[in-house]
């Protein structure tokens, strides 16, 4: 990834809501043309979205960060020996209603007393 391309994304990461196309290329001080270039490799690699809208009557794109899947801590997923039951489950279901994700809650609960 080139300065350049850091520099995007970390601009439009450090914008939950999103920035305007429009706006980034002013804020970075760098030529629209060089910056549409930008944003196409970073939306190609899935980092960020691209959301077509206007500003008065000028077409630009809304640019917001992809979430990346942050790291899990394998302890998260087990309640003593017993794996969480989402993993791997096809169930459609409504959480508060799951009997056996509560079940899995009450035996890791059970575990966290336990080691107190």
């Amino acid at each position: 990834m080139t300065d350049l391309e850091t520099d995007v994304l970390e601009l439009i990461r450090s914008r939950p809501e999103g920035i305007l196309q429009s706006e980034l290329w002013k804020e970075l001080d760098v030529d629209s043309r060089k910056c549409s270039r930008v944003v196409k490799k970073l939306e190609e690699d899935g980092l960020i979205e691209r959301i077509e809208c206007k500003k008065g009557s000028t077409k630009t794109f809304l640019l917001t960060a992809k979430k990346t899947a942050k790291e899990i801590n394998p302890a998260h997923l087990l309640a003593g020996d017993e794996l969480i039951p989402c993993v791997g489950c096809e169930l459609e279901c409504i959480v508060t209603q799951c009997h056996p994700l509560m079940d899995w809650m009450y035996q890791l609960a059970i575990v966290q007393h336990s080691r107190k």
